[in-house]
């Protein structure tokens, strides 16, 4: 049974009442899963309130008790993992398999922030005097606001809560409305952990109108937003006309460098692999692949053969590698890329054209002959279509590379050490993967450069923007 949806704020589920609702829709089947409640401005306020109530008092909790509720947290995730993966598979549209190895996943996050938030450190600064004693103080920043994407609705939303509540802030989520059934199983398991009232509120609505109130009022103090680079530029801007800090993890445009050295049947079956994840719905997905000329026709029929394979259909379906689009508006928008590169005179290799009948689907699309100012090699795709063009030079290419002003992931294949460090050492991205996908683990930093954000989740620097640094002068 699909849950029943809800608000929750300051420890209690809330619904109906005479709110406006949404329906939740699968985009396999069209059908309707369930109504989801928009909070009210009154329940906006009443979240507000509630988390500056909680702060008062949990900025002074033991890192201990915090600790001991995100390792519950963790426990429960694996322990209900299988029915949030199936919910999640019916309202974002992934394969089950997705689903699953996704919250699976993000008990590890659980686990790591209930370690690393234990050891959140200031320091002695010797003095120039020996009657004065100094101190840099580590203190939690406040209420934080936060707001979370539909393409991976549990790990997207436990990042941010882990940092927040692990730091000794209190948070209101905005989740995603098209993909909520994640998001409101982190919150009934938070609840079932223990976490008092008010530490953490779940709130849905209308995107523009609650987020502008929630980073206006006076009492929120961090802002923390993963989605679109317009989007979080314009977040970013109300942040900063109100002095508050934020972390922007944003679009990308994700650059793939394969060397004519590089093991080219590797490097072109696990690409395909990894583009079609989550229908290419993911913001550090592959999706500009330069393969130097001298293997570019073995990677093309390789790349090609695999995504060929590929079972595209209802994510509860045996078998099925990759699901719909996770809305209607995604296909039009895929349609847009093709229909600018035929126009161009590029090869549409396969796909090109959504699958008709029930559900939300495109096929994986691979289009060659592109030149570096097509809209498909400019702006990001955020499905399951891939440009493969060739390039001759390591210079000439990084700078092609480079070109864009997105600066979030990236990827390389070779196998010399000197490339790999030439090309990682000048590549602008938050993140470098050589020969193989290693980012987003918890214990490693996530995040961009230029318009793909500010700051970082994961990794030490986790706890970085939901921290102020109080400097204490003793004689």
């Amino acid at each position: 049974m699909y849950p029943k949806l809800s608000l929750y704020i300051n420890g209690q589920f809330v619904s109906e009442d005479g709110r406006a609702m949404q329906d939740v829709i699968n985009p396999a089947t069209q059908e309707v899963l369930g109504k989801l409640p928009h909070a009210s401005q009154a329940d906006l306020d009443a979240a507000l309130h509630a988390a500056e109530k909680a702060f008062a008092t949990w900025k002074k909790s033991s890192p201990m008790d915090r600790s001991a509720i995100l390792r519950k947290v963790g426990q429960l995730t694996r322990d209900r993992a299988k029915d949030i993966a199936r919910n999640m598979t019916l309202d974002q549209g992934k394969p089950l398999a997705e689903a699953l190895g996704e919250v699976v996943g993000c008990a590890d996050h659980c686990d790591w922030h209930a370690e690393e938030c234990r050891r959140i450190y200031g320091r002695v600064i010797l003095p120039r005097s020996p009657e004065v004693r100094q101190f840099a103080l580590k203190e939690p920043i406040g209420v934080c606001v936060a707001f979370t994407p539909w393409n991976f609705p549990y790990n997207q939303a436990i990042r941010k809560i882990c940092a927040a509540i692990g730091a000794g802030c209190t948070i209101i989520l905005k989740g995603p409305e098209d993909s909520p059934s994640a998001v409101m199983a982190i919150a009934q398991m938070f609840h079932d952990a223990g976490l008092p009232p008010g530490v953490l509120n779940l709130v849905w609505g209308e995107p523009a109108k609650v987020s502008d109130y929630l980073i206006r009022s006076p009492i929120s103090r961090k802002v923390s937003f993963t989605g679109s680079v317009p989007v979080g530029k314009m977040l970013a801007a109300l942040a900063g006309a109100h002095m508050k800090r934020a972390t922007m993890e944003l679009g990308g445009h994700s650059p793939v460098l394969v060397f004519e050295d590089a093991d080219v049947d590797r490097a072109a079956t696990m690409l395909a692999k990894f583009k079609i994840r989550n229908a290419g719905q993911v913001c550090v997905s592959p999706t500009r692949f330069y393969v130097h000329k001298k293997v570019y026709d073995n990677f093309l029929a390789k790349f090609t053969d695999v995504l060929k394979s590929i079972k595209v259909g209802n994510g509860l379906d045996d078998g099925v590698e990759m699901g719909p689009l996770a809305h209607e508006r995604r296909v039009p928008a895929i349609a847009r890329f093709v229909e600018d590169a035929r126009k161009r005179g590029a090869q549409i290799v396969m796909g090109g054209d959504a699958v008709a009948g029930k559900g939300f689907f495109f096929p994986p699309t691979v289009i060659t002959g592109l030149q570096d100012d097509a809209l498909l090699m400019t702006e990001e795709p955020f499905g399951p279509i891939a440009p493969v063009v060739p390039f001759s030079d390591t210079d000439e290419v990084i700078r092609r590379a480079n070109s864009l002003p997105f600066g979030l992931s990236s990827y390389v294949f070779t196998n010399s050490l000197q490339t790999a460090t030439k090309v990682s050492n000048a590549i602008e991205a938050g993140m470098v993967n050589i020969n193989h996908f290693g980012s987003a683990l918890p214990e490693t930093p996530f995040g961009g450069i230029k318009d793909s954000g500010i700051g970082s989740e994961g990794g030490t620097e986790t706890f970085d923007g939901y921290l102020v640094t109080k400097f204490v002068t003793q004689v």
